[in-house]
């Protein structure tokens, strides 16, 4: 046999052995959420699968399910703890059925401006969380924004803790959250996320209690004829994912992923606050009511104690350390 055509049979025999061997498989993420497709979860998702797309070369590939397609906000917890969904984005108070702890984001006025809020979630604080979350079936990828909760309702003007007397308020299904309401002296009704526009259309409740941007992506400013800018707590949504799953990953793919959600965070909040103007603009034209101004030193007085009600669930020397370090952002 000649070389030439002795070679032409090694380069064949070669070019089939490395058609035997099989391409390197393209990680599946599915990332669930309830939010719409103007919803902070959604603008969290699409930069989140831009980035770990782009970062991956296609070796990641990250589905959205958005609008409770994978179920409600519950669901998408238990999802994510059994590994039939890799990655979800759930605000902090929905997680507290799972993650009891997380209920300290329901104490009134704890944190008082956005800077504040990511200084302490994005540094030691958020990794005493994440150890807590893991101890209890959840990977934490990263805190992205809900945002302050401002109240709504369909009945009065609310400026003062008096106002809200007799009204029946949605919360999230939370021991704190029924509380709080009790404490103004309004009526707690759980209601899950997904159903709360028809439940305010159709007059279940009275109002319900939300940040700016949830109110203005989810409709509700149709159905609500009142808003206060109360910004009584700060919701973070956290973005969760499977341990096994995650556990399981590359190195170089989990590092991925961790980078692309808090680079998504810094983008999602900005992007947020970037629209808070025109969105407030929508609502005002709608025909909604906005007190601007609330008694805000009145409600912190009428629930200054409510934490109390957290004692045996959220570890006290977390919540001092919050405060201590909420204390020191100038």
């Amino acid at each position: 046999m000649r070389f030439g055509k002795k070679l032409a049979v090694a380069a064949a025999a070669a070019a089939i052995a490395l058609s035997a061997v099989p391409a390197m498989a393209v990680v599946e993420i599915k990332f669930g959420h309830t939010g719409s497709l103007e919803h902070q979860y959604q603008i969290g998702a699409e930069q989140f699968k831009k980035l770990v797309e782009a970062e991956s070369k296609g070796e990641i590939k990250v589905n959205i399910f958005p609008q409770a397609q994978l179920g409600g906000e519950r669901d998408l917890a238990e999802g994510v703890r059994m590994g039939t969904i890799e990655i979800a984005s759930v605000a902090a108070g929905n997680l507290a059925g799972f993650v009891p702890e997380l209920q300290l984001f329901g104490i009134p006025f704890l944190f008082p401006t956005a800077k504040q809020v990511y200084t302490v979630l994005d540094g030691e604080v958020g990794k005493d969380i994440a150890a807590i979350m893991a101890s209890k079936g959840f990977v934490s990828l990263a805190f992205w924004e809900v945002g302050f909760r401002n109240m709504t309702n369909n009945t009065r003007p609310v400026k003062t803790p008096e106002d809200m007397k007799g009204l029946k308020i949605r919360v999230q299904e939370s021991k704190i959250w029924i509380q709080f309401m009790n404490r103004l002296g309004a009526v707690a009704t759980p209601i899950p996320f997904g159903e709360l526009y028809s439940a305010l259309q159709q007059k279940v409740v009275d109002g319900q209690e939300n940040p700016v941007a949830t109110i203005y992506s989810m409709k509700f400013y149709e159905v609500q004829k009142y808003l206060s800018l109360t910004g009584h707590t700060y919701e973070p949504a956290h973005v969760i994912a499977n341990p096994k799953w995650f556990n399981g990953l590359d190195p170089k793919h989990q590092s991925i992923i961790l980078k692309a959600a808090a680079d998504a965070a810094v983008y999602q909040r900005q992007t947020l606050a970037d629209k808070d103007k025109e969105r407030f603009e929508v609502i005002k034209k709608a025909g909604v009511v906005i007190e601007e101004n609330p008694d805000k030193a009145a409600f912190a007085k009428a629930t200054e104690d409510l934490y109390k009600v957290l004692a045996d669930t959220v570890p006290e020397k977390l919540v001092q350390k919050i405060r201590d370090q909420v204390a020191a952002v100038k």
